[in-house]
């Protein structure tokens, strides 16, 4: 609904529009019908060549050159009645939605104003003398400024916008497209100097080629915008897809994450935040408890209060969760905020103890409505209080834990979010196929379950004591495995805890924990008889004792090992062992992996090994899989994402251990800092898309041209880095020879001519230098050097000139080297 203002100003513009035209009409007269209708037809035509604006809700056309020669060679009456008709065929040729009557009115109200004002300009203003070319220049600028600041001023009154602002960001980019236009007036009246107004009809050809041209470019710069948001949304909904993991292990929802979003989004409007600060709180509230993967689950499901041993483990979590977004390199100060979302406003809150206004602002926000929400929500060891409760206990915290003049804002408003929380769309999660039955994989034939295990009876005097000593040390077990499995995230310590606590609970002579990647079970931990061989085994899903136990979700008690993909029907591979006790590991997004124990001796297994096995599943299952989830965040954080590639941040860790492995073994180093040659012309001239193309490919001959030790890695843009150990110079010299070479073949068959090259400078370690900044720096220099060196050059190829200045430098630091 517009209001009263916005109403009030369309109106003025409407008036404005149509005083004009009754003016314009009692002073007007059609000099050349023949001329009116040719310039009319012409504008109009253009007008249905138009092109959808990226970004922006609104199209664009080649009338306005056609408008710009009606101000020019027309009556005041005549240029008006172009403008207005060409900008109403504009907005109803093809539109994507049917504009209403009064957008259209006003458009053409409005763009009859601008032409007015730029034919007053052009004829009445002679502070330039005669100089045509100036005047239309300057009637252009005032057509621009006219059109878009009436447009600017609407979309003002209606969202309660700066017009300033808006102007700025949504029209100015378009300044220049209409000093074009305006030159573009300015040549076709110099031909009409030669051949008259008739020339018009004959320009139109070239004005659809032109439109043709422009709308495959725009179409081309839509698509990469697409690309880039889909990419964008992807990135997003994998960090939302791992915050929603970490409330599933604090036992919340992802309701909460959405409810806590839209109650900071709206406080952060009103304390002014800026667009930075409100991404990252925005971010921040989906991403604030992730440090809980590193805070063991029975601490975080606790129903009741924590120890201080347990509250000491549980303070970490903001430190972590910064540390792992850390390496995420947001554009937008996130990482603050999350690891200060548990101080207080007095100074006794965690980790950092930062108090009143040193805590950041996103953080004060985040932790009052988050405490509020989570008051107000069901946990698994209380009800949800009401909203009033809720915030009664909030306001008693005022001036302790959080920020008054928040506790007071959330007061004001709290129930007015609530509604907004509610309505916020809420995507449906999909579910998985849990219960489709599988027919693929039958049962082994031999051996996958016996039930004439040990017994688990004793007879005779003194059997219940030492039942009740028996599950006094089951317990005692239990507990000391649920008390060390959470406590780290790398995957082999994880499996290598659960291998050893698992042996006091069913003692094994091996034991194999498989992990499923694309429906193959891996072994990641292996332990006991025929390790080897076990550490060999690949198993389909589907296939073999473990591969069944993982399809079909079941355990089987005493199997045969030898049934395994890799033993059977294989008589060069014979196992010693006889019982097989294999259990699945399974969370809430289905089955991880299996986990596999093997004695010698035949039904070794009894069922309460098989009772003990599924007792400790789901928290087994829940480490492995945040172990997963942790080893594929921290690849993800030293790896490139479009060369896959180690990034800077790998490649300076790698360099500094380099360098200290060489520092004691007294060897050499070679580092080569290697820029490609003009990939900006093949950005410029073949697009972005293929650009990514030729980093991938270098990419992938860089990793695959990595021998003996060597290490290559992405610094950024199309700069990559090679190290290379025990260095000499024939080495190098080799190396960077195969690397020039295979840059120009790249180039040659992506591009399909020779656009490609690449300018490589080398340092050696400890000649050039004996740190990692040092050298790259060195390198970094020769390799500019070496680039400004082609440029110099007059048409002289790359590859030969790089070829001979690298043998020069590197005869010259042997030459240095030698005593």
């Amino acid at each position: 609904m517009l209001s009263i203002r916005a109403r009030a100003y369309i109106g003025a513009i409407i008036a404005g529009a149509t005083a004009l035209i009754a003016y314009s009409a009692t002073i007007s007269r059609i000099a050349d019908p023949s001329r009116l209708g040719a310039y009319m037809l012409a504008a109009l035509f253009a007008a249905g060549l138009k092109v959808s604006l990226p970004g922006i809700t609104g199209t664009m056309s080649v009338s306005y050159v056609f408008i710009l020669i009606g101000i020019a060679e027309l009556s005041l009456g005549e240029a008006v009645a172009i403008a207005a008709l060409s900008t109403v065929l504009q907005s109803v040729w093809h539109a994507k939605k049917r504009p209403k009557a009064i957008h259209l009115i006003f458009n053409a109200a409005s763009i009859s104003l601008a032409s007015a004002g730029s034919y007053f300009v052009y004829h009445d203003v002679h502070m330039f003398g005669s100089d045509k070319t100036f005047r239309l220049a300057l009637a252009s600028c005032t057509y621009f400024l006219l059109n878009t600041m009436s447009i600017a001023g609407v979309v003002s009154l209606t969202e309660g916008k700066n017009v300033i602002a808006i102007w700025r960001d949504c029209y100015f980019w378009s300044f220049p497209y209409y000093l074009i236009g305006a030159s573009i007036t300015a040549l076709i009246r110099y031909l009409f100097n030669y051949f008259d107004w008739r020339l018009t009809l004959f320009i139109l050809p070239v004005v659809y080629v032109i439109f043709r041209s422009y709308r495959l470019y725009l179409g081309q710069l839509e698509r990469e915008k697409e690309y880039a948001e889909q990419m964008a949304a992807l990135h997003l909904r994998t960090i939302e897809a791992l915050a929603l993991a970490i409330e599933t292990k604090d036992h919340t929802t992802g309701t909460h994450l959405r409810r806590v979003q839209v109650y900071a989004r709206e406080l952060a409007k009103d304390l002014a935040l800026d667009e930075n600060e409100t991404k990252a709180l925005q971010a921040a509230s989906i991403l604030h408890d992730i440090g809980k993967l590193a805070v063991p689950d029975y601490i975080i499901s606790k129903p009741g209060r924590l120890t201080p041993e347990e509250f000491e483990k549980m303070k970490i979590h903001p430190v972590v969760g910064a540390e792992i977004l850390a390496t995420i390199n947001f554009p937008y100060p996130v990482v603050p905020v999350v690891r200060a979302h548990h101080e207080k406003w007095d100074g006794s809150g965690y980790p950092d103890g930062l108090k009143g206004e040193e805590i950041p602002l996103g953080a004060r926000i985040l932790s009052c409505v988050d405490c509020f929400d989570a008051l107000a929500s069901d946990r698994q060891y209380r009800k949800a209080l009401t909203l009033e409760e809720a915030l009664k206990v909030v306001k008693s915290e005022s001036g302790k834990s959080f920020d008054p003049a928040v506790v007071d804002l959330l007061e004001k408003r709290y129930q007015e979010l609530e509604q907004k929380a509610w309505a916020e769309p809420v995507e449906e999660s999909k579910k998985l196929s849990v219960d489709v039955k599988i027919t693929r994989g039958e049962s082994p034939d031999s051996g996958f379950q016996s039930d004439s295990g040990p017994a688990a009876t004793e007879q005779g005097q003194g059997a219940f004591v030492n039942s009740i000593a028996a599950a006094r040390q089951e317990v005692q077990s239990l507990y000391e495995l649920t008390q060390s499995i959470g406590t780290t995230l790398s995957l082999g310590d994880t499996l290598s805890v659960v291998a050893a606590r698992i042996k006091t609970l069913a003692p094994y002579d091996a034991i194999a924990i498989y992990i499923l990647e694309n429906d193959l079970l891996i072994p990641h931990y292996v332990n006991g008889e025929n390790q080897k061989l076990f550490s060999a085994l690949k198993i389909p899903l589907g296939e073999g004792l473990s591969g069944w136990v993982a399809e079909n979700r079941k355990p089987i008690l005493n199997g045969n090992p030898s049934v395994e993909p890799g033993y059977l029907h294989d008589s060069t591979k014979f196992s010693t062992l006889r019982s097989a006790l294999g259990v699945p590991l399974e969370t809430a997004s289905g089955v991880i992996g299996v986990v596999g124990l093997y004695k010698a001796e035949k039904d070794a297994f009894s069922r309460d090994h098989l009772r003990v096995l599924l007792a400790i599943n789901s928290k087994v299952s829940l480490a492995i899989e945040n172990a997963l989830r942790y080893q594929q965040a921290k690849i993800e954080a030293t790896t490139d994402a479009l060369t896959l590639l180690p990034n800077a941040s790998s490649l300076f860790m790698h360099l500094e251990a380099e360098l200290s492995f060489a520092a004691r073994e007294q060897t050499r180093v070679a580092v080569l800092v290697c820029d490609l040659d003009g990939f900006k012309q093949v950005n410029d001239r073949f697009g972005h898309l293929v650009g990514n193309r030729v980093l991938q490919v270098v990419s992938r001959h860089l990793r695959e041209d990595c021998h003996g030790g060597e290490y290559a890695a992405r610094m950024g843009g199309d700069e990559f880095v090679v190290t290379i150990p025990n260095a000499d110079e024939k080495r190098v010299q080799s190396k960077i020879n195969r690397l020039a070479q295979m840059v120009r073949q790249v180039g040659e068959e992506i591009c399909n001519e020779p656009v490609l090259g690449v300018s490589i400078g080398a340092a050696f370690y400890p000649d050039h230098g004996s740190d990692t900044e040092t050298l790259l720096g060195e390198s970094d220099r020769r390799m500019y050097s070496q680039k400004a060196q082609h440029k110099r050059e007059a048409g002289a190829p790359p590859l030969g000139s790089e070829l001979a200045r690298l043998g020069q430098s590197l005869e010259a630091s042997e030459t240095a080297t030698k005593p």
